[in-house]
């Protein structure tokens, strides 16, 4: 499937970043310190990314950054092929560094109820995560 989208980018996280530092893969995963990550995971939707900030592990504030891919983007295809066929979601990801750009000082926030209720079902193994 090829990619549709131009951007801009968001990547969601607890860590603290400025403009110019670089997202790379190699690093454990933000929801599963047992997972170590083979791609840097974004989307082109502020509310997705806001989404992964609010989930991840760590005691950082959640925040959102603008991020400018620095190689090959393709759809991820944890979401598009096994649960959003088409990538509705506008989920990607890249073995190669992401840029940030900017960082995001509001995007659309998800009910605090839903994120506990996911947050729980992360930590007990029941939860899939969308970027």
């Amino acid at each position: 499937m090829a990619v549709l989208d131009a951007g801009p980018f968001y990547h969601g996280t607890k860590a603290h970043l400025r403009p110019g530092d670089l997202l790379t893969a190699g690093h454990i995963s933000n929801y599963d310190r047992k997972v170590v990550m083979n791609h840097i995971y974004f989307t082109a939707l502020s509310k997705g990314a806001g989404l992964a900030a609010e989930i991840a592990r760590g005691d950082g504030r959640p925040r959102v950054y603008l991020v400018e891919p620095t190689g090959e983007i393709e759809n991820d295809p944890n979401v598009t092929d096994k649960k959003f066929p088409g990538n509705p979601t506008r989920s990607y990801r890249s073995r190669q560094p992401l840029k940030i750009i900017d960082e995001l000082e509001r995007w659309e926030p998800f009910d605090e109820e839903f994120i506990r209720n996911l947050r729980s079902r992360i930590e007990t193994g029941m939860g899939d995560i969308v970027n």
